[in-house]
Parts: C-alpha cells; structure tokens; sequence
C-alpha cells in the first residue's frame, strides 16, 4: 500500500479469517499487517506469530520476555495494509472506493523487479530504488551508516548491467556443490601423504616430529577452529569497517562487500558468497598456509577452514531461512543474528558460533530482541 494512499477497512470477522499460514493478519491497534510473508523468517518460530493472529500484539513487541527494536517496528510497517473498522461506518466509504475503481477501470501497471516488494517510500526515501543503488549510495555521505542499518524487506538491485548484476547472485547449493568436492579431494590427498610418513615440523634446526596420519582429524578440526576466527575478524574489521562520511568509494565498496545484505537482510540471492569472489580470498589462505608450514601440513589446516567456510555459508542462509526448533542451538543462533541486524550492530560478528564474541568482549545483550 503506498503512503500516499487512502487506507483501508477491515472489518473484525475479516481480520479474524486470516489466521493460518496461507494468510496470517496481526494488529497494533487499530493498524492491521499482513505478516503472512514473514511468518518463514520470523526468529521466534511461525507458531509465536500464528498463535496471536488477528490479535493486537502491541504487548508482546513492547515486551517483556523481549522488547522489539525501532527497526523491528519500522520493518513491521512494511507489512501494513490498512484500518480496522471498529463502528463499521467504514463500510460504505471502501464500497464507494472500489465503486468508483470500477467505474474509472483502473489498471495498476506491473511494478518493476527493482521496486515489487516493500512499503519504501519511493518520494522521501535517500536513494532512487528504481534505478541500480551501487552508485548511489556513495552520495549519501553521513547520513549511510544510519540508512543502511534501516533494514527493508526487498529485493536490491546494484548493477543496470544485466552481467554484472547476475554475478553477484548466489543461489546457496552453490557452495557445497562448489566447494564440497575439493574438500573431500584435498582430504583424502592429506590423508595419504601423512601416510607415508614424510611430513615432519621443524620445532628449531635440530628437532623435528612426525605428523602422522592419525593426526589428520585433529588438524582438519583446528583447521575449522581458525576458520571460525578468520570469520569473527572479516565480519567486525572488514564488513563493519565504519567508511568515511566522505569518501564516496568506500561507502560503495562497503556497501557491495555488506552494506547491501543489512539493507536487505532477506534477499536470498545474497546471502552466500559468489565463488568467483570466494576463490581470491580461499586461495590467498592456501598459499599463506602452505608457504608457513609443510605442504601436507599445510593443506590439512586449509582444507579444514574451507570446510569451516562451507559450513559457515550453510549456517547464515539457514539463520535467514531456516526454522530451527525452539530451544536448539540454531534457534538461539538464529535469534541471536537478527539481534545483530535489527539492533546491536556494533556487536554479535559470530554467526556460525558466538565463540569469540566472549574474549572480544562484542557478546550481545540477552534482554533485547
């Protein structure tokens, strides 16, 4: 519904049919949204939103167990779709207007890929969403870090280059079916050279050990450990880099590295790592690993944190994606990472662990939602 609308009437019995998960209604007030699309995503379960369906919910977003961010709120308008009509003089205004619609024989154009999807205000909002955004929002200068953090539920178009835009679209099964092979190739070509019981680590000139074959898992494992850090320390220093109000390049680049998944936390085709990307920085590790230590040594390590990779890929679409049961590690994850882009932005850069959120000292607030 456009803000420049008129709103619509519902009527309670209407407000009340809508109650299942082809088509769930909520109210704050007298506002009525339709959060049937949000229902998947939602971090508390489909079920906490279907069990208070056609219900004003002011109480449970105001909190306790949780209080609901401003960005929640203001994610939660994009789902609006009118009034309810609590004395039913309503009635005759929406008959007339849909009268009236007829007679005129309104024909709505097809809205456009780049702008189908969410309430955006096309007039106020700081960047033109009918036009690619990669170019954009470097002219938003102070006012960016404030914007990209005001999450939209829509589709993001960056490039007006038909090639350009298709390469930075992952569907999800492309990192396994990418990365999945080399994985259990490079494993089994760690596990035979350790084999052979050749692969020695100098501790100094004159003292040096076997790395025998049964070390194999060990390693792989500290492999993913490391991962794990490598991942905690791109997410906070790289993607989190706060770019300067004046630097236009910067702000684009940051935005294309992550800016554009905080703005659009739900855009599905982004959620993953293009591989072409992925391979620059996955072979800068391979060549660091295996000049610091014995090739197979080397390789064991590397192919352990590809693994780690993988797996951390995997667990961030399913975090947007996923429906883990209640009380899980995934759904505690879950919850966790939409604390980090909804309001603690600053903090929770763990996302296939909050390991090292702990020491770093970055460890989000439980209270908050």
């Amino acid at each position: 519904m456009s803000p420049s609308e008129s709103p619509r009437f519902f009527s309670e019995k209407e407000v009340a049919n809508h109650s299942t998960k082809n088509s769930c209604w909520v109210l704050t007030g007298t506002r009525i949204y339709d959060v049937t699309g949000f229902l998947r995503i939602h971090p508390g379960g489909e079920a906490l939103i279907l069990s208070r369906s056609g219900n004003d919910i002011r109480t449970e977003m105001e909190g306790p167990p949780h209080r609901h961010s401003e960005n929640a709120s203001r994610w939660m308008e994009q789902y609006y779709i009118g009034e309810l009509d609590t004395d039913g003089s309503a009635d005759e205004i929406q008959t007339a207007r849909e009268r009236k619609k007829t007679q005129e024989h309104t024909v709505d154009e097809e809205p456009s890929p780049i702008s189908k999807c969410s309430q955006v205000n096309l007039d106020t909002d700081l960047v033109d969403w009918r036009k690619p955004l990669a170019w954009q929002v470097g002219n938003l200068g102070e006012k960016y870090e404030t914007w990209v953090h005001q999450p939209v539920d829509r589709p993001i178009r960056l490039f007006g280059n038909e090639f350009m835009e298709a390469s930075t679209k992952t569907s999800w099964y492309m990192v396994p079916a990418v990365w999945m092979p080399l994985v259990f190739y490079l494993s089994w070509y760690c596990y035979t050279t350790l084999a052979q019981e050749t692969t020695r680590l100098f501790a100094s000139t004159d003292y040096s050990f076997l790395v025998h074959k049964y070390s194999f898992p060990l390693i792989f494992v500290m492999g993913m450990v490391i991962w794990t850090f490598i991942e905690y320390c791109i997410h906070r220093f790289v993607f989190h880099m706060r770019p300067p109000a004046h630097n236009y390049y910067l702000i684009t680049i940051h935005f294309l590295l992550h800016g554009q998944h905080h703005k659009s936390p739900y855009d599905g085709s982004r959620l993953v790592f293009p591989p072409c990307l992925a391979s620059v920085v996955i072979g800068s590790f391979y060549l660091l690993l295996t000049k610091a230590f014995p090739e197979a040594l080397g390789v064991s390590l590397f192919v352990g944190g590809l693994f780690g990779y993988v797996v951390y890929d995997m667990i961030h679409y399913y975090l947007h994606y996923g429906s883990p049961q209640k009380n899980s590690y995934l759904y505690s994850l879950k919850a966790y990472h939409v604390k980090h882009h909804f309001e603690h932005q600053r903090a929770g850069f763990g996302i296939s662990t909050t390991l090292w959120d702990y020491p770093f000292k970055t460890l989000i607030p439980e209270q908050t939602f």
